[in-house]
């Protein structure tokens, strides 16, 4: 990078100045990891501290019977094929009670977009779920759901997230995004949410006084621009409703040989490498710099790894997610040795060894409890440490 738009980059960054378009793949271009590290810590720093949030939560993939077909993904069945399942209401009930001990405070729930599943069924698991654990919060479906609900129902998204909420719903998440921009959008994705769908119904769910994630699917076929182009999106969008609490970047997986059936369902992998750890973290670091108005940043540790997750804690990450248990859209797909869960203790030991300070969050962000801050470089030296991997 010209040493003169380096120094105008991080001048505006330091003023605080909204970054634009060209500044954002200006600085993808840049091969200073550093420096890019060193800018979106600050932004980081100035908005959370030396705070890294979690959360104890449990996902759960109620279907994964799929009208739709996604170049990309590897957790969809088609109807009949042998390991394709749907849950019923009382196996999803007993699967997320399995963590009551451990003081689980939600639920992640998402599914395919199951051709002959009535929506009936959706609000009344919701409910059933919520009677079972209530005081868990349910953070479920993508607007590609919301508007796969909307087509099985013949309801509007409004009359069905005024359902949902009514049968427990506290927040949508953030899939379906993937890249928003048609040029590589036709060529990944196989349902009918698009920007335009997608960033209605999240306005009409932040209209309704919810807090949303948003997410971004990057290190496939797309290039920087579409990274920034979506998160500019996002940024206009934010702007407008202020209900995004936290923006994820989420690393494309290839499809490793599925041990169920031996297929590969990945159909752009032979065209496509994975983001490296420096990639990804590069795309940590401009999304914090680009998304100037949402407060939280999110490493979704199952798909980066924990050493990397780590070091994204200096690149403008501020929340490493949570538990998890039983993740199953891309460990359907990945080798990377991920574990399915993490329990309170190893996330906070994990934090701690990054040198941040742990807090346990709610689902809308809240602060559950605060821990003690990291201890120092001595203190930790002073006795053997677990190594992450």
């Amino acid at each position: 990078m010209d040493a003169g738009l380096k120094r105008e980059l991080e001048a505006k960054v330091y003023a605080g100045e909204r970054l634009t378009r060209e500044d954002g793949v200006a600085l993808y271009e840049s091969d200073d990891l550093t420096w890019l590290g060193r800018l979106a810590h600050h932004k980081r720093t100035e908005l959370n501290g030396d705070r890294v949030m979690f959360n104890v939560n449990r996902h759960l993939n109620l279907t994964n019977v799929c009208s739709a077909s996604c170049a990309y993904c590897s957790f969809q069945r088609k109807p009949g094929e042998k390991d394709a399942y749907t849950m019923r209401i009382d196996e999803a009930v007993r699967k997320a009670k399995e963590m009551e001990d451990e003081q689980l405070t939600e639920l992640h729930i998402v599914n395919g977009l199951h051709p002959t599943l009535p929506w009936r069924y959706y609000p009344k698991v919701l409910r059933e779920l919520k009677a079972a654990l209530p005081n868990v919060k349910l953070k479920c479906f993508t607007a590609t759901e919301v508007q796969w609900f909307e087509k099985i129902s013949g309801l509007s998204a409004d009359e069905i997230l005024d359902e949902l909420m009514d049968a427990g719903l506290e927040s949508l998440t953030g899939g379906g995004a993937e890249i928003f921009d048609w040029e590589v959008r036709q060529h990944i994705v196989d349902h009918a949410c698009h920007w335009e769908d997608w960033s209605r119904i999240h306005a009409l769910a932040h209209s309704k006084g919810m807090k949303t994630p948003a997410t971004m699917l990057y290190g496939h076929i797309e290039e920087p621009r579409h990274r920034v182009d979506h998160v500019l999106r996002l940024r206009e969008l934010q702007d407008e409703t202020g209900g995004f609490a936290v923006f994820i970047p989420l690393r494309y997986q290839h499809d490793f040989v599925d041990s169920a059936d031996g297929k590969i369902r990945n159909r752009i992998q032979a065209r496509t490498t994975m983001a490296s750890p420096a990639e990804s973290l590069k795309t940590f670091a401009v999304s914090r710099l680009l998304f100037d108005n949402v407060p939280h940043v999110k490493n979704f540790w199952v798909m980066h790894g924990l050493s990397v997750a780590q070091l994204s804690l200096n690149f403008g990450v501020d929340d490493l997610d949570g538990s998890v248990v039983e993740y199953k859209i891309t460990h359907d797909a990945d080798s990377y040795g991920t574990p399915n869960t993490m329990h309170r203790d190893d996330l906070l030991h994990l934090i701690w060894d990054a040198g941040f300070q742990p807090v346990e969050r709610d689902t809308r962000y809240n602060v559950v409890r605060e821990y003690d801050k990291a201890p120092s470089l001595a203190e930790r030296r002073a006795e053997p440490q677990q190594v992450w991997a």
